[in-house]
C-alpha cells in the first residue's frame, strides 16, 4: 500500500514540478541510432509483440551505437555482486561512447530515485537493482514518453516504453512473481553484463521496445 501511494505521489510531483538542470532546460536534438542491427536480432517474419521476448543471435546488435549528445542516467539500487557488475559495465560502456552519463542511486524507497531520474528528461533510464523492479512496475506505465531499459530483471507487465535484458539466472519480475530461473549472481560476468547494455541499448535506439531481450545464446 505505502508503494502505491508512493507511485501516485511521484506522478503527481514529476507532473508539478520542473528542474533547473542544464539537461532539461537547454535544447536537445532527439537521439537516434548509428548503425544497423544485424540479421538474428529479430525475426523479420515474426516480429515481438508487446511483453513478448526475443534471443538475438550474438553479436547482432554490436554495429548499432547512439548519436553524439546521448543522454542516459544510470538509476541503481543496492550494492551486491550483480548490481555492481551492472553498474560497471553501463560505466564503461558510456565511457566507450562518449555518452553524457548521470548516476542516480535510490533509497530505500525507490520512487524517490525514480522521480529524481524521470525530472533529468534522459533520453533513456537504465537501472540495474532488482529491488527498483516493483516501484518501476507502479511508475513506468504514467510516463509513456520516458525510454528505459531495465537489466538483469523484467516487468511482469511492461508498457512499450520499458525494454528489459534478461538470461538465465537473471530474470526477477517483482515482489511474489515467478521468474524464468532462480536468481545466480555468478551469472552477471563482466561479458555478460557488457553484452546486456549494448544489447538493451540497440534495441531501443531501433525502437524494438517494450520486450524481454534474452541473452542466453550470447
Amino acid at each position: 500500500m505505502r508503494l502505491r501511494f508512493l507511485a501516485l505521489l511521484a506522478v503527481l510531483t514529476i507532473a508539478g514540478c520542473g528542474t533547473g538542470d542544464s539537461w532539461a532546460a537547454g535544447p536537445h536534438p532527439s537521439p537516434s541510432a548509428i548503425g544497423a542491427l544485424g540479421p538474428g536480432f529479430t525475426d523479420p517474419s515474426a516480429l515481438p509483440t508487446p511483453g513478448g521476448t526475443i534471443t538475438p543471435v550474438p553479436g547482432s546488435w554490436s554495429s548499432v551505437r547512439p548519436s553524439a549528445g546521448y543522454r542516459v542516467v544510470l538509476l541503481t539500487a543496492g550494492s551486491d555482486e550483480a548490481t555492481r557488475a551492472l553498474t560497471d559495465a553501463v560505466n564503461a560502456w558510456a565511457d566507450a561512447e562518449s555518452v553524457d552519463l548521470r548516476r542516480v542511486t535510490a533509497d530505500e524507497h525507490h520512487v524517490d530515485g525514480i522521480v529524481e531520474a524521470i525530472n533529468l528528461r534522459p533520453d533513456l533510464i537504465v537501472t540495474a537493482g532488482n529491488a527498483l523492479v516493483d516501484a518501476l512496475a507502479l511508475v513506468t506505465a504514467s510516463h509513456l514518453d520516458q525510454q528505459f531499459l531495465v537489466l538483469g530483471a523484467e516487468l511482469a507487465e511492461p508498457t512499450g516504453n520499458v525494454t528489459a535484458v534478461d538470461w538465465t539466472g537473471a530474470s526477477f519480475r517483482g515482489t511474489g512473481l515467478g521468474a524464468a530461473s532462480p536468481f545466480d549472481p555468478a551469472s552477471f560476468t563482466a561479458a555478460r553484463c557488457a553484452a546486456a547494455i549494448r544489447a538493451g541499448v540497440a534495441a531501443v535506439l531501433s525502437d524494438v521496445t517494450g520486450i524481454v531481450v534474452w541473452l542466453d545464446r550470447f
